[in-house]
């Protein structure tokens, strides 16, 4: 059954922290103005339910997984689209998302049901082109009303109680390359795509581990 919903899918959506990474957020000291993009980009999410890190005292960072950075380009060799819904509000995040080439980065997104709509709109998809991978209760929305839910390993078990394939690996331990893979062998393609990508056919701009 997650297989045939696999087959359908033209978009992978993520969640961030526990996610893309194990759900630790560092805070460091930061120059004056190193974090005025940031600034600006709460203010303009004001009301919004977002969270961020708003003080030029201090720095937002977080560790992402060289595996799953691999498994975008690998999606992208596959002709999945990728996008990240998250409610928080980091610098860190959009300059990971400039990295690897993700179409749709949705950062301060309280609601993320309505970001969902939203970029199914843009992409012109139904909910069921679509997958999301989520580990706590605030994805459950988006998990719900897409084609094929992932939960990954460290998920809470409520949230992996209405998955549809849990990864084998953790947030930030390669969760998103599972998915990934789970999606292109499905679909047929994920060996021709590991191979297109070990030739080297896609640019070095490409390559973000």
């Amino acid at each position: 059954m997650s297989k045939a919903r696999a087959k359908k899918i033209k978009l992978l959506l993520l969640d961030v922290d526990g996610v893309m990474t194990d759900g630790k957020i560092f805070l460091f000291p930061a120059p004056s103005g190193a974090v005025q993009s940031l600034r600006a980009a709460t203010k303009r999410k004001a009301g919004s339910g977002g969270f961020a890190i708003s003080s030029d005292a201090m720095i937002e960072a977080k560790g992402f997984n060289a595996h799953d950075g691999a498994g975008f380009s690998i999606a992208r060799l596959g002709g999945i689209k990728t996008g990240i819904i998250t409610r928080r509000i980091s610098e860190t995040v959009r300059l990971r998302a400039q990295d690897l080439k993700i179409e749709h980065v949705y950062q301060g997104a309280a609601d993320k049901l309505a970001a969902f709509h939203e970029i199914l709109a843009k992409e012109n998809l139904k909910p069921e082109e679509a997958a999301f991978v989520g580990d706590d209760v605030i994805d459950l929305p988006v998990m719900r009303n897409c084609g094929l839910a992932f939960a990954v390993a460290n998920a809470r078990e409520d949230v992996k109680d209405e998955a549809h394939v849990i990864t084998d690996h953790r947030g930030g331990e390669g969760a998103v390359r599972d998915a990934i893979e789970y999606i292109l062998k499905a679909q047929g393609s994920l060996h021709r795509c590991v191979e297109a990508y070990i030739a080297g056919h896609t640019t070095l701009e490409d390559e973000q581990p």
